[in-house]
C-alpha cells in the first residue's frame, strides 16, 4: 500500500473512530457531517473522499461501536468469553459505564436509534447481539445449554436496560440504585449456581 493509500486509510479510521463515539454519545442523528469532519480536522469536502454518504458512515460507525470492546480485549490478548460472569457484570453495571456512554456498549447507548435505523445497521447490530449473547452464554455457570442461554438472554437484556435506564435519570441517587440492583441480581445468578 502507497503512502498516500496508507494516509487515507488512517484519517478514514480516524473519521470512524470517531463517529462511533459520537454517535453513542448523540444518537443516529444527533451529529451531521460537517460537525463531525469539523471535529476531525477536515473539510466537509474530504468527507466524499471516505464515504459515498451519510449512511455509509453510519453503517461503518455501528459496526466499530459493536465490536470495540471486544476488539480491546482482543488486542489484548483476552478472549471476551474468559471474562468471569461476576467481574463483567461489575463492569458492565457500573457509575463509569453509565457516564462515559461515548466509549461504552452501543446497545446501552443506542437501542431505540438502532430499532429505527434502516436494515443495513440493524443487521450490522443483529450480528454483534448475536456474538455478544454467545460470549454471555459461555460465561452462564448453567450445565445446561438452553438454560445457560435463556440466562444470557436475560443477562444481556438487564444489563443493557439497566444501564440505558440509569443513564435516563436525573436523579443520581435513583441512577445508582437501578446500577446496583442489577448488579446485585447478576451476583445472586452467578452465587445460585455456586460460581
Amino acid at each position: 500500500m502507497g503512502h498516500s493509500q496508507l494516509e487515507k486509510q488512517k484519517t478514514h479510521e480516524r473519521i470512524v473512530s470517531l463517529a462511533a463515539r459520537r454517535l453513542r454519545e448523540e444518537g443516529l442523528e444527533g451529529i451531521g457531517v460537517a460537525d463531525l469532519m469539523k471535529e476531525a480536522g477536515l473539510t466537509v469536502g474530504g468527507f466524499y473522499k471516505h464515504f459515498a454518504s451519510r449512511d455509509e458512515l453510519v453503517a461503518e460507525a455501528v459496526q466499530l461501536a459493536v465490536q470495540s470492546q471486544r476488539r480491546q480485549l482482543e488486542e489484548k490478548g483476552i478472549n471476551p468469553a474468559d471474562i468471569p460472569l461476576k467481574d463483567y457484570a461489575e463492569n458492565y453495571l457500573s457509575a463509569s459505564h453509565r457516564d462515559h456512554c461515548g466509549e461504552g456498549c452501543a446497545y446501552a447507548a443506542l437501542t431505540a436509534d438502532i430499532a429505527r435505523s434502516g436494515e443495513t445497521v440493524r443487521t450490522i447490530a443483529t450480528e454483534g447481539m448475536r456474538r455478544n449473547i454467545e460470549t454471555m452464554t459461555a460465561r452462564m455457570p448453567q450445565a445446561d445449554a438452553a438454560d445457560a442461554r435463556r440466562n444470557a438472554l436475560i443477562a444481556t437484556c438487564l444489563m443493557a436496560g439497566a444501564v440505558g435506564l440509569a443513564r435516563v435519570a436525573n436523579d443520581e441517587a435513583l441512577s445508582d440504585e437501578i446500577l446496583e440492583a442489577a448488579r446485585s441480581f447478576m451476583r445472586e445468578l452467578v452465587e445460585d449456581d455456586g460460581k
